[in-house]
């Protein structure tokens, strides 16, 4: 859909796409300085999920983009295998490009999300994953609330809350911790809210 052509969304759907989009731009690679600066200026507030969002700011805060990038390679690149896998197929299967992934190109493309032709890692990554929600909030693509939550449900409930609850008891996480806790919660939030839409 052409960006002049987007439907007006509201201020909860806004939060949502931005949730996603912070979510997936940590995931897709290390913070730059910009991204840790920016993210060093949010303010939480006094519930669980504001609390996370405190503690990611205040990690932030704390690190540099050299340090962001080492711990992002220790927890998902390694030498072999990072120390958490952030891969759909993986958590679903116990192996890489299996039938989720499948699934989950022919759910795309039927929604007319291409993936990036730069990408090389397979689209059942968390980060690709976290993008496409937040596309399909923000009116990128012609998703309405329940073709969110069909995707959702098909391609992210299954296992992306264990994903983040994983991240967030890693032993090298340190800024990433608070990003486990922020995905768990707000995860844990996205399927009661579709829960009580069905």
């Amino acid at each position: 859909m052409a960006l002049e052509e987007r439907v007006e969304i509201g201020e909860e759907e806004l939060l949502r796409a931005r949730v996603y989009g912070l979510l997936g731009r940590y995931l897709a690679a290390p913070p730059d300085a910009k991204l840790l600066r920016s993210t060093a200026a949010l303010a939480g507030d006094d519930s669980e999920f504001g609390r996370a969002i405190g503690a990611l700011s205040q990690a932030a805060a704390g690190a540099t983009a050299d340090d962001a990038a080492e711990e992002y390679q220790e927890l998902f690149i390694g030498v072999g295998r990072g120390e958490v896998v952030p891969f759909g197929s993986y958590y679903l299967t116990g192996f890489l490009h299996e039938k989720p992934l499948a699934e989950l190109r022919m759910d795309m493309s039927k929604l007319g999300i291409a993936p990036a032709t730069d990408a090389s890692d397979p689209e059942d990554h968390i980060a690709t994953l976290c993008e496409c929600m937040a596309g399909m909030i923000a009116g990128d693509y012609q998703a309405d609330l329940e073709t969110q939550n069909r995707f959702f449900n098909a391609h992210i409930a299954s296992w992306a809350i264990r994903f983040f609850s994983d991240l967030e008891k890693a032993a090298n996480a340190k800024l990433y911790r608070p990003v486990g806790a922020v995905g768990r919660l707000f995860l844990t939030v996205e399927q009661t809210a579709f829960a009580m839409t069905e």
